[in-house]
């Protein structure tokens, strides 16, 4: 019989504090060897009250990485809405917007590069792709309208340049060293250019921001 002290708090409150826990936790420790016994003594709370949430470990860590894809659509969202801006810096900005926004995510980024998280590493990559490419395509539609893009497969193009970007970019497959960015980064945006059918140079004068 569990010891500790019950507080009651808000369903989504309580979960988010348990998420949270375990995301810092999967980060310090690493995903394999910190346990759901870590998650409750860092918050205090009864075994029970883990379970009522998340069946193992593994789930917690599902809904760690759906909650952070929320947050990069809902950024990607806000963009895409932004009237100041026009439609090459909104696609470059929602590109930027997936980058993690705090050393805690670098930190979680490292262990879901982890070899023993591959499969579940290709599942982010793959719902990042699925979930952001609407977003993405409706702002590559009001560039077609704007007359800075031209291009008759505007959601395929968005796919193909999501994936190549996602991959490409990501520490987990290639090891690029910063002389090699300075090469990838604008190499990657004229491919955005010919692939949209936008100006030579449009998109390039925007390399530094990938630094």
């Amino acid at each position: 019989m569990d010891n500790k002290q019950r507080t009651v708090k808000e369903p989504e409150v309580r979960k988010n504090e348990i998420l949270d826990a375990a995301e810092r936790l999967f980060a310090v420790k690493g995903f394999q060897k910190a346990t759901v016994n870590d998650i409750l003594d860092e918050l205090n709370i009864a075994k029970g009250t883990f379970y009522h949430y998340f069946k193992s470990k593994e789930e917690a860590l599902d809904a760690i990485v759906q909650r952070r894809n929320d947050l990069g659509v809902e950024r990607a969202k806000a963009i895409a809405a932004h009237p100041g801006l026009g439609a090459q810096e909104k696609l470059l900005a929602v590109i930027m917007s997936q980058k993690p926004q705090n050393p805690a995510q670098e930190d979680f980024n490292t262990v879901i590069h982890e070899p023993e998280n591959a499969q579940l590493h290709q599942k982010i990559l793959v719902d990042s792709v699925l979930r952001l490419s609407p977003v993405m395509c409706s702002v590559v539609e009001e560039g077609i309208k704007q007359g800075v893009f031209n291009t008759p497969f505007p959601k395929e193009c968005v796919e193909i340049l999501l994936t190549a970007a996602i991959v490409i970019f990501d520490d987990a497959y290639f090891k690029w060293q910063p002389e090699e960015m300075m090469t990838k980064v604008p190499a990657f945006l004229t491919a955005m250019e010919r692939i949209l059918g936008a100006e030579a140079g449009s998109l390039a004068e925007y390399a530094k921001a990938f630094g």
